[in-house]
């Protein structure tokens, strides 16, 4: 095999060139200014948005019951009194819908809650809401919603 690997070019000067513009159009003329708005573009620095965070099933769950409890009112030693507040079962059942796996997962985490927070003798949620005062169980909600935030469910 017979490659040329020589081109036989000549290198060309680039001021040559430059040169060679130069006196082909001496005077140029100069093109209009654009605006200061669009002559360039400021400088805006990019940011970016904080990432959207959905909030999790449990975590919504946990939150809308206990507006229902703020809404309806919360009771002891009944699901449902007749003038319409609930208990924590109660609240969390009207949440949900439906006995679900969000319902299941709140429940199990508000129950994982009252238990850090009063005892591990809990074995249920109406046993704990009945023993407990109103500023107890909302503490324990509350609690129970932080902890569904930061788990992200």
């Amino acid at each position: 095999m017979n490659t040329r690997t020589q081109n036989g070019f000549t290198p060309v000067d680039q001021d040559l060139y430059a040169k060679a513009f130069q006196l082909l159009d001496p005077d140029p003329i100069p093109e209009p200014a654009a605006p200061a708005a669009l002559a360039a573009p400021a400088q805006v620095p990019l940011t970016t948005a904080p990432p959207v965070r959905l909030t999790g099933p449990v975590e919504k769950t946990l939150t809308d019951a206990l507006n229902f409890l703020d809404t309806h009112g919360w009771a002891r030693y009944s699901l449902v009194h007749p003038e319409g507040a609930r208990c924590s079962i109660g609240a969390l059942r009207a949440a949900a819908g439906a006995r679900n796996a969000a319902y299941r997962d709140a429940g199990n985490l508000l129950l994982d809650e009252a238990r850090r927070q009063h005892g591990k003798k809990w074995e249920t949620i109406p046993s704990w809401n009945d023993s407990h005062s109103g500023a107890q169980v909302r503490s324990v909600w509350e609690a129970a919603i932080r902890r569904a935030h930061h788990m992200n469910i």
